[in-house]
């Protein structure tokens, strides 16, 4: 992707490179990949490349192989067993593919199913939505929820491709301001969509001005799509064309709360007015794809950091709103706030409507109290749960252990860390970066 970030195929981009190779010598190659995806600073401040991996729908003998062996792989961990970081695994659901008893690659969701419930990946993306299922499980996700499928300028894939830029709107701040008037509110949110689509193109014509020559691997290696036509000294706008810009949100239950006292975990009212909300916010996205012919999107943000600035600004502006900036963070995109008590599958049947409108990403999380992994069965229930809600893109959260004198992250059930053996004095837990 443009702009540090990769994401692709795994089911048909590595299966040919296995002929003749037997089982474990697949699974020593796997082992490598997510080892050195683990471990190769690459990126700008000596980080590791930000990699997602979509697998699940290559049938063939040696695409089965690779997907079998780079789950065991992922389910292992790393040297001392941590948890990997990288690569996002995303395992891609369909039906007559994976998702029934009888499918050809049924046994590997059901093993995908039990490396997420050790290791909180793969997420799962399902094929059969309302807005994926037209295009024959071809659509790709990049880790924190990043989406990019159709195109209005060539092929409609995911390879080749990628976000140009994207920015987020403090939903909140607009609601905090228009004092529980809607139309306010709709005047400003118009009034500031209108102002990041201009700063979004005013980034594109900066981006499209670049070189081949300014960038040797991703255009002059061919890599992005179109760039294979271009010379070292040509622009690149006829490549990046081909890429999304993004209008993105967060604090959808803050915003319903400041606008009508309840967010969309406490009353239909305001999930029916959330739902209208995000429904206009598309429809101006896609007015400003035929206005400007480029393919903008919708994102629901993947905000960890921006939730907690977002909300110290607005507290200290608007000092401290119950339900709103009462708290140490905006919830994520459109979430129920991690914190309401609601089931599982309330909390999905009330996220699954918002997907279908962010079509530049989204994800849904359920979360577990503790690990699932001796009651995989749930996590299949809510895996076809989410499906039945139109959930494109969904993960599942539940406390990691991590042993402080070691470093080991995974799952203790005893006293003792199963690498070092030292008793446990203490035990920290975290959760998935994406779950709020």
């Amino acid at each position: 992707m443009f702009g540090g970030q990769s994401f692709g195929f795994f089911d048909t981009d590595m299966a040919d490179f296995v002929e003749g190779a037997d089982e474990n010598e697949v699974f020593q190659a796997m082992e490598a990949l997510v080892y050195n995806l683990n471990s190769m600073h690459s990126r700008a401040g000596a980080q590791v490349p930000f990699s997602s991996l979509n697998l699940g729908l290559d049938t063939s003998e040696n695409g089965r192989k690779v997907t079998r062996n780079l789950l065991k792989a992922y389910g292992n961990g790393l040297g001392r067993g941590e948890n990997p970081i990288f690569p996002n695994v995303i395992f891609r659901v369909k039906r007559g593919v994976n998702l029934d008893p009888g499918d050809p690659n049924y046994d590997l969701f059901q093993q995908a199913i039990g490396v997420a419930a050790k290791r909180l990946n793969p997420t799962f993306s399902f094929m059969d939505t309302t807005f994926n299922r037209d295009y024959d499980g071809q659509v790709a996700y990049m880790g924190c929820r990043t989406r990019v499928i159709s195109n209005r300028h060539g092929e409609e894939i995911t390879t080749g491709r990628g976000n140009l830029s994207f920015t987020t709107i403090n939903l909140p701040r607009l609601a905090i301001k228009a004092e529980r008037n809607i139309d306010k509110f709709y005047q400003m949110l118009d009034d500031m969509m209108d102002l990041v689509a201009e700063q979004l193109m005013h980034r594109y014509h900066v981006q499209a001005n670049l070189r081949v020559r300014d960038l040797p691997f991703l255009m002059g290696q061919g890599l992005y799509m179109g760039s294979d036509k271009l010379k070292k000294d040509d622009r690149i706008e006829p490549a990046i064309k081909n890429g999304t810009l993004t209008v993105g949100f967060i604090g959808l239950a803050e915003t319903l709360t400041a606008l009508v006292g309840k967010h969309h975990g406490e009353s239909e009212e305001s999930q029916k007015l959330g739902e209208e909300i995000i429904a206009h916010m598309r429809k101006r996205v896609d007015e400003y794809a035929d206005k400007y012919d480029l393919n903008f999107s919708l994102i629901a943000t993947p905000a960890e950091g921006l939730s907690g600035r977002f909300i110290r600004i607005d507290r200290r502006e608007y000092g401290i709103i119950p339900g709103v900036t009462d708290k140490a963070y905006y919830t994520n995109s459109f979430h129920v706030p991690v914190g309401y008590p609601i089931s599982a599958f309330d909390k999905m049947r009330l996220e699954g409507p918002y997907h279908k409108y962010t079509n530049g990403g989204h994800i849904s999380y359920v979360e577990f109290e503790s690990s699932p992994v001796h009651n995989l069965q749930a996590v299949e229930d809510v895996l076809r749960h989410m499906l039945a809600c139109d959930c494109g893109y969904c993960g599942i959260n539940f406390p990691i252990d991590y042993c402080e004198d070691c470093g080991y992250t995974g799952i203790i059930d005893t006293d003792y860390c199963p690498v070092c053996e030292k008793k446990l004095t203490q035990i920290r837990h975290r959760v998935n970066c994406c779950a709020e």
